[in-house]
C-alpha cells in the first residue's frame, strides 16, 4: 500500500520551511467537516489531505488511495502489529487509522497535514505530538440544525438520525474536553475564514511574528470562548 503524497515544502516564503502543522478536524456527522477540509487544502499553499486507511468497503464512487486505503481487517492488524499507525480506533464495527509515515513526513518537510477524523483519533494525535497539533472541533450551531442537515439528505431512518445525534452529543462532550478550537459551521465561507486563520496564527505563534487580525479571528475559536451550552446542556 502507497502513503499519502509527501507535503510540499511549507509557505513560510524563502529560507527554512514553516513549522510542520498536523491540523485535526473532528465533527458529527453531517456537521460539513470533510466539504471544509477539502476547501481548506485548496486554499493553503503546503497543505495536503491526510489519507485515512479503513476496513469498510468503498461506497459509491470513493476511490482506493484517494478518499482511504481500502484494507482487509487482516491487513489492517498486521498495520497495528508493526505499529504503521499514528492514531486508530474501531467505530461501528469497522477499523479507521491515520498511517505514521504521513506524520513523520510532515513534520521533517514541513506543511499542514489535514486529518478529517474523530475526536478518539484526534486526541491521540495530539497526545503524541503535542507540539505540532491542532484540534478543532466543527459544530453546526445547535443540534436542531443538525438533526435539520441530516434529515435534508433523505439518505437515513429515523433510527439512524437519532443515534447520529446521539453520537453528536457525545462527540462534542469528547472534543469540548480536549479539543484547542471550536468553530460553528453556519456559514461555510465564514467557518472556513476561521480555519484558515487558526492555522495561520499557529504557525505564526511557531515560526515567530504573525498577523493580529489571524490571532484575533484565532483567539475568538479558543475553546474556552465558545458557546457549547446547546450542546451540552
Amino acid at each position: 500500500m502507497s502513503s499519502e503524497r509527501p507535503p510540499p515544502r511549507g509557505g513560510g516564503g524563502e529560507g527554512s520551511p514553516a513549522p510542520a502543522q498536523l491540523l485535526v478536524l473532528s465533527a458529527p456527522s453531517g456537521a460539513g467537516k470533510t466539504t471544509l477540509a477539502r476547501l481548506f487544502v485548496e486554499r493553503t499553499p503546503g497543505a495536503f489531505f491526510s489519507v485515512s486507511a479503513t476496513t469498510r468497503a468503498p461506497r459509491g464512487r470513493e476511490r482506493d488511495g484517494v478518499d482511504y486505503h481500502f484494507l482487509s481487517p487482516e491487513r489492517f492488524q498486521a498495520l497495528v502489529d508493526q505499529g504503521d499507525f499514528a492514531e486508530w480506533a474501531e467505530v461501528h464495527g469497522r477499523r479507521y487509522g491515520t498511517l505514521r509515515a504521513t506524520v513523520e513526513e510532515t513534520r521533517r518537510m514541513g506543511g499542514v497535514a489535514v486529518f478529517d477524523i474523530d475526536v478518539q483519533g484526534g486526541a491521540q494525535i495530539q497526545a503524541r505530538w503535542p507540539s505540532d497539533a491542532v484540534t478543532v472541533l466543527i459544530l453546526p450551531p445547535t443540534p436542531a440544525e443538525l438533526e435539520r442537515r441530516l434529515r435534508g439528505r433523505s439518505t437515513d431512518s429515523d433510527e439512524a438520525i437519532r443515534g447520529r445525534l446521539a453520537a453528536a452529543r457525545s462527540e462534542v462532550a469528547a472534543g469540548a474536553a480536549r479539543y484547542d478550537y471550536v468553530i460553528m459551521n453556519e456559514r461555510l465561507e465564514d467557518a472556513l475564514a476561521r480555519l484558515e486563520a487558526i492555522s495561520r496564527a499557529e504557525r505564526a505563534h511557531r515560526g515567530g511574528g504573525g498577523d493580529a487580525g489571524d490571532a484575533a479571528a484565532a483567539a475568538s475559536c479558543r475553546r474556552s470562548r465558545v458557546d457549547l451550552s446547546a450542546w451540552l446542556g
